[in-house]
């Protein structure tokens, strides 16, 4: 079988298609095959027509429930990996470097502890918005 790409002029005849599993006839003038010079057709014979597409019709009505049970398993493994994986970005997000099993990490970090008697200064815009909503409850 001649190999041929789409947008040749050709002479009469059915050509096919491998990729998109298309035949098509062009009429006895001639005229050129449709598609850019990606698509590659082979030229069929018109007897060979009479195995080729009824056998690419029973594949076709063969694979399709195939075809639609995969998709629809895909689509429900998609949902749920992605719903696994959106928490645990989430979570990954919130979690910090240093971060340990089974440590509390709310008591400070080494070095900060206070001395006795001693106090941390609060910040300035604190104390003055502390002071302001006193004298409002006023």
């Amino acid at each position: 079988m001649a190999s041929y790409v789409g947008g040749t002029k050709v002479g009469s005849g059915y050509y096919w298609n491998p990729r998109t599993w298309e035949v098509q006839m062009v009429g006895a003038e001639g005229g050129t095959l449709p598609g850019s010079s990606r698509a590659h057709y082979a030229r069929v014979p018109f007897p060979l027509l009479f195995v080729v597409v009824p056998v690419l019709g029973a594949l076709f009505l063969v694979f399709l429930p195939v075809i639609g049970f995969a998709l629809i398993g895909q689509a429900l493994v998609k949902r749920v990996v992605g719903g696994v994986k959106s928490g645990a970005e989430d979570l990954a997000a919130n979690v910090t470097p240093g971060w340990a099993p089974g440590a509390a990490h709310l008591t400070g970090k080494p070095g900060e502890e206070k001395k006795e008697g001693e106090e941390k200064a609060a910040a300035p815009e604190l104390e003055k918005l502390e002071k302001e909503i006193e004298e409002k409850r006023k």
